[in-house]
């Protein structure tokens, strides 16, 4: 009897340009799992910082992959079991060496329900598939994505952090907030997604200026800079449903006169 056996591979001979981008996914899991012990140490600051650069390589992974051809299947899974790690575990962990330890077991019940949530949204985006007439869609999640969960989760850390307000109830606070970040992952309220915005030619110089002046001020001012960013994602949030709604609402009028013209 011959079994067929598939081997395991990081990287294919068949596609060894999947190296680049499976690598910089390997070094968001270690930033993740490194925050942990940056929060066991006691240095929160450092712990943010990690989460954050991790943000940024779950971004850069998937567009190096696709620029320089070399994207796999093991390459996708591997990113999904990264932000589980970095944006699912990390921040809850981090979040609970914090303040939400305070609450016991009830503060522990909130790790693992954001978690598991984390968890679940992922599944579900990887098995999401859209209809080639609604393709318009792409530009929106359901949900918001993990690695904005993460953020949100900590923000009353990075608040602390930036000097700008300090808590009494942290532990309460932390608590509610990540309760509150676990049903937006896993509801269908629509957000915006980042990774298919694509920007004229004529407005490339002050997207760069803008890029430039905000990295300027993550350097100069870490924290305050990342609250301000997390409150603008969350003002954007009820923007980005009423969008939807619009375009949704416009699609289904064009879907309907198209099968009237068709009677």
């Amino acid at each position: 009897m011959i079994e067929n056996k598939r081997e395991f591979k990081l990287i294919s001979k068949k596609n060894p340009k999947s190296l680049l981008p499976n690598a910089l996914t390997i070094f968001g899991v270690c930033l993740g799992l490194s925050s942990i012990k940056f929060a066991i140490d006691l240095n929160y600051s450092m712990a943010v910082i990690a989460i954050g650069f991790a943000a940024i390589l779950d971004t850069l992974d998937g567009r190096v992959a696709r620029l320089i051809k070399g994207t796999s299947k093991v390459g996708k899974e591997l990113d999904s079991l990264t932000d589980v790690i970095s944006f699912g575990v990390a921040p809850s962990f981090v979040m609970y060496f914090w303040a939400i330890n305070e609450l016991g077991k009830f503060g522990w019940m909130a790790v693992l329900i954001y978690s598991v949530c984390c968890a679940l949204r992922l599944a579900r985006f990887n098995l999401m598939e859209i209809d080639e007439n609604e393709l318009w869609k792409i530009n929106f999640f359901e949900g918001i994505p993990s690695p904005a969960a993460a953020g949100l989760v900590l923000l009353p850390l990075i608040l602390s952090l930036s000097g700008i307000f300090q808590f009494e109830n942290k532990g309460v606070i932390s608590c509610v907030v990540i309760l509150t970040t676990s049903f937006l992952m896993v509801s269908k309220i629509p957000t915006y997604s980042l990774k298919r915005i694509s920007i004229p030619r004529s407005l490339a110089v002050f997207l760069l200026l803008g890029i430039g002046i905000y990295l300027s001020l993550v350097i100069f001012y870490t924290f305050q800079t990342l609250f301000f960013t997390g409150l603008i994602y969350i003002c954007l949030i009820p923007v980005s449903y009423l969008h939807y709604k619009q375009k949704n609402k416009k699609f289904l009028e064009n879907k309907e006169e198209e099968t009237e013209d068709i009677l």
